[in-house]
């Protein structure tokens, strides 16, 4: 098994998820800084940079990417060798283009584009509520971004998408939106968070396989002071003018501040085709790392065949899973909280 960014911070914790079923192999510019944890969990050490042109050959059961694929240089390597693949880090043009990529070059192995929020797991307890439902009209997700938690790098990539208008499916409407409208405060776990709306993928996907005429992500930080901020730095245009290579380091220190650790916190709403709820609150105590590298071990059992259902053909999404009723014990097995209402 491949972990591309196998030592960073999400793909450390799918590291050691991950280890006790398969043999790894784990790349990144840097391998000196993967050498612990290589050492602790049995794992091997390759060199792949992503910005190098250097061909890079493995011989892998399968892939998965934890760190940002700019040139589809890793989704590309899967499907030229035929081996399944999982995605959990692309923002939804980035998967929309990587849609693309494996409609030109078709795969003969599954292709799991699993980025919508936490590595697919917004859109995997979407796909339960529904199903218990028996369809869904709306979802709508309110995620609480724990400011304390660990987090790599690229976990506030989000901001340099804060000055792009991102289209939305509502009412069964397509149209276009700005980035931190639809201001509101909702409780997420006992917490009343003000939240913004936010593009990501599963806002896509869920209208797609879903089938729903609504599709809402909004997000929020676990200090309001934070979301204010931001709210009002929108106001001034600075998302828009600010854009670019010139301030990117102000935009991501605005959030980026990586703590010991805190939790994960979602809030998935679901409304049925006759008007019957249901709300999902997901805590994870291991936190957004945690959470999100979850999601990615689901997707490897997922392309493998090992979730209890044959292997998927062709490109997929997380909502996609043919047994969306075991999500939640999955979920609950690996230590994360859900609570059903």
């Amino acid at each position: 098994m491949l972990v591309v960014g196998g030592y960073g911070t999400v793909g450390g914790d799918l590291t050691r998820l991950a280890a006790p079923s398969w043999p790894l192999l784990l790349t990144g510019r840097t391998p000196e800084r993967g050498r612990a944890l290589a050492d602790e969990v049995g794992a091997s050490l390759q060199r792949w940079d992503l910005s190098d042109p250097e061909p890079f050959t493995a011989k892998v059961r399968a892939v998965i990417s934890t760190v940002n694929d700019p040139d589809d240089r890793v989704l590309l390597a899967a499907i030229r060798g035929g081996v399944p693949y999982v995605d959990i880090t692309r923002w939804t043009a980035r998967l929309q283009r990587a849609t693309a990529v494996a409609a030109v070059t078709p795969p003969t192995a599954p292709v799991l584009l699993s980025s919508s929020w936490m590595g697919g797991v917004t859109g995997l307890v979407a796909a339960a509520l529904a199903r218990e439902l028996g369809g869904a009209a709306a979802v709508e997700i309110a995620i609480r971004y724990d400011l304390k938690d660990r987090a790599g790098t690229d976990s506030v990539e989000f901001m340099d998408r804060l000055g792009l208008d991102y289209e939305v499916t509502e009412g069964g409407q397509r149209r276009m939106i700005t980035p931190l409208s639809g201001a509101g405060t909702v409780s997420i776990g006992g917490h009343r968070t003000k939240v913004a709306r936010i593009d990501t993928p599963e806002q896509f996907t869920l209208p797609l396989v879903l089938g729903v005429d609504t599709a809402i992500t909004r997000i929020g930080f676990s200090a309001n002071s934070s979301t204010s901020t931001l709210l009002a730095l929108k106001r001034t245009g600075f998302f828009r003018w600010g854009r670019g290579d010139r301030f990117e380091s102000t935009r991501r220190s605005m959030l980026y501040s990586p703590g010991e650790g805190g939790s994960a916190l979602l809030r998935i709403d679901v409304r049925g085709r006759g008007g019957e709820r249901r709300t999902a609150t997901v805590t994870d105590p291991a936190g957004q790392a945690h959470l999100t590298a979850l999601g990615g071990l689901l997707g490897l059992r997922r392309v493998l065949g090992e979730d209890g259902a044959k292997a998927p053909r062709g490109v997929v999404f997380p909502e996609m899973t043919p047994v969306p009723q075991d999500v939640v014990p999955a979920l609950e097995k690996a230590g994360v909280k859900v609570e059903v209402a």
